[in-house]
């Protein structure tokens, strides 16, 4: 069994004071008030609150939530922080999800009736507690009246289920199922890893619930017979009343795909549309950017450092707030859509995404390895998926991706990697919206899993990847069309690069890899190596779908 390193809740910030607040069953949540000008005193008259409710310590160095709560007093607001239920200092169950939708309307109700509060609230944070965003305006409450969420989603953290029909679904990241033997275990984090050479997950999972003398209640609500609690009222997080939302997505968010399916799935709701506001950054889910100088990159940022971040990240939703919280200005002055195109410092606006004038462009690949738009006849490839030497993921932490902005170039040295190159492009090329693949594949064993990656090679032959996708096919023994969403891209491939694709059937540890047999890949077994096949060239070829919206593609 691997160390076990217990991370318990940091010391208070003196800048707060401390409160408990009591929710409807009677549990009570630990939560930290502060005041503008405080310790100093503190302003103590009613004004508007930023809730933020978080299961990642309110008061520890990971998310430096007390200088976040200093940036936004200084801008006159009230800040509330908010350990969630059965983390660190608040009481109840850890159970993952499930219970944020009521605790947030309790927390809200609690607020207003604070006498430094005006009954005004906005919520802001990242990741779980940008989705503890989204349940509180799912609980309806009339106080909350704007939320700012970032590198979140609805679905965040939800496993991967049996789709009711068709032979695909997407694959299993290797962190659902730590996730709540780690974060969300007890009130405490503990950090731990499983040793990724044995993977059997299942049976380490078993090894550390017995060295720390308990279970998991939100593992063991997942796996392995999963009780599927719903979330949100009727099961749909916009079925209620609208809140405006300031949503920001990172390019190299590797939860970005459930930020983009509620950006869809809110089109689908105009009372929720018309005052959704999307906000698109070159960062990833830490926060790290594309143009981050080097000695910048680091996950041991010194106090001025953080301080240095603040206006960036947090400006954009204090600029928010005053139209929809405070009623200065008008929501037209806002931009329906700001987003950065990656490779230069512009931040852009439009009014949708994607933004008028873009244009499809679709790539074929070819048996030689080219990618463009040459037509060719109809060639399957083949490649060993071997569970025993794996693919391995170009990062150690995918939500950290920028922190080392890997060359993915020796991964297309494989023999279990496919590599499709584009010609060298002659002029700049903006790529700007949705991208996707279409493959038809298969497999001798009982379930292929596909990973189509995009790269940008620059003329030192260094790959960066831009934009990615996977998706699964059961019954893989009979060919089937798998179609792989991509993701969104607001990037400029420079003139003297070239695109690059690609394809293989694993990405370890980042993704769980099949066994081979059909088996689960959390538990594991007995594994077989299968022989994968994919089609290239004629009408089923392997396809490359991208959004143009400056210069051509070769």
């Amino acid at each position: 069994m691997p160390d076990i390193l217990r991370v318990p809740p940091a010391p208070e910030s003196p800048a707060s004071f401390p409160a408990r607040v009591r929710m409807r069953d009677g549990v009570r949540l630990a939560a930290d008030v502060y005041l503008p000008g405080a310790p100093d005193g503190g302003d103590d008259s009613p004004g508007d609150t930023i809730l933020i409710r978080l299961p990642y310590d309110k008061s520890g160095e990971y998310t430096f939530i007390p200088a976040i709560a200093r940036y936004f007093s200084q801008h006159g607001y009230r800040v509330v922080a908010q350990d969630v239920r059965g983390k660190f200092r608040s009481e109840g169950d850890a159970l993952l999800f499930v219970n944020e939708v009521d605790d947030g309307y309790d927390t809200i109700e609690w607020i207003t009736r604070q006498a430094w509060s005006n009954g005004r609230v906005a919520m802001w944070g990242d990741s779980y507690y940008g989705y503890t965003q989204w349940a509180a305006a799912a609980s309806g409450h009339p106080a909350l009246k704007a939320i700012s969420p970032r590198v979140t989603g609805t679905g965040l953290g939800e496993p991967v289920r049996t789709e009711p029909s068709g032979r695909s679904r997407r694959v299993e990241w290797g962190v659902t199922y730590l996730y709540p033997l780690t974060q969300f275990f007890e009130n405490d984090a503990l950090h731990w890893e499983p040793d990724w050479s044995r993977r059997d997950f299942a049976a380490q999972a078993e090894e550390f619930m017995a060295e720390v003398g308990a279970r998991g209640l939100s593992y063991d609500q997942w796996y392995p017979n999963p009780v599927l609690l719903p979330r949100f009222p009727n099961g749909d997080p916009f079925a209620g009343r609208s809140v405006p939302v300031l949503h920001t997505i990172g390019w190299w968010d590797n939860c970005a795909p459930l930020s983009w399916a509620d950006v869809d799935e809110i089109t689908r709701h105009p009372n929720w549309d018309a005052h959704h506001h999307l906000r698109i950054e070159s960062i990833d889910h830490e926060s790290f950017r594309l143009d981050e100088p080097d000695e910048d990159r680091s996950f041991d940022r010194s106090d001025a450092q953080i301080v240095e971040l603040l206006p960036r990240t947090l400006d954009p939703a204090i600029a928010f707030f005053e139209v929809f919280v405070r009623g200065n200005g008008q929501a037209a002055d806002l931009p329906k859509v700001e987003w950065n195109l990656a490779g230069t410092d512009q931040m852009r606006t439009s009014a949708s995404w994607p933004p008028a004038g873009v244009r499809s462009v679709t790539l074929r690949a070819t048996a030689d390895g080219a990618l463009g738009d040459r037509p060719e006849s109809e060639t399957t490839l083949e490649w060993t998926h071997d569970p025993a030497d794996l693919v391995p993921s170009s990062v150690d932490d995918a939500f950290a991706f920028l922190l080392t902005r890997p060359d993915e170039a020796p991964l297309g040295e494989r023999g279990d990697v496919l590599r499709f190159d584009s010609a060298v492009l002659s002029a700049d090329v903006d790529l700007v919206g949705p991208v996707s693949a279409r493959a038809l594949v298969a497999s001798d064993g009982p379930v292929m899993d596909l990973f189509v990656r995009l790269l940008d090679v620059a003329p030192d032959g260094t790959a960066l990847r831009i934009a990615r996708g996977q998706r699964q096919l059961l019954d893989a023994t009979e060919p089937g069309v798998l179609d792989v969403d991509l993701g969104q891209l607001g990037y400029r491939l420079r003139a003297g690069h070239r695109l690059r694709v690609h394809v293989s059937s694993s990405d370890y540890p980042e993704f769980l890899p099949q066994p081979g047999t059909g088996a689960d890949p959390w538990t594991w077994g007995e594994t077989r190596s299968n022989r994968q096949r994919l089609v290239v060239g004629g009408a089923d070829g392997l396809a490359i779908t991208l959004t143009v919206l400056e210069g051509d593609l070769p």
